[in-house]
C-alpha cells in the first residue's frame, strides 16, 4: 500500500479515528509515516509486522474549526 491509497482511506474516515495500514518495507514504510504527518495526521506506529511488511498505525488529524 502507497500514500495515495492511504490518503484516500483517511478521506473517508472521521477526524481521530485510527488507520491501520500494511505497507512493504523499504521505500513505502519511509514514505508513508512521512506523508502523513506532512498532511498533520499523527503517526502513532511504524513497525516491522511480517517478512516484508510494516505495520503503520495514522490517526486522522483533527479539522481545523471554523469561527
Amino acid at each position: 500500500m502507497n500514500y495515495v491509497r492511504v490518503k484516500l482511506r483517511l478521506e473517508t474516515m472521521a477526524a481521530g479515528q485510527v488507520l491501520e495500514a500494511l505497507v512493504d518495507d523499504g521505500e513505502a514504510s519511509r514514505n508513508v509515516p512521512r506523508s502523513a504527518r506532512d498532511e498533520g495526521h499523527e503517526v502513532l506506529l511504524a513497525e516491522p509486522y511480517t517478512a516484508g511488511v510494516v505495520r503503520v498505525l495514522i490517526r486522522k488529524r483533527e479539522v481545523d474549526s471554523v469561527p
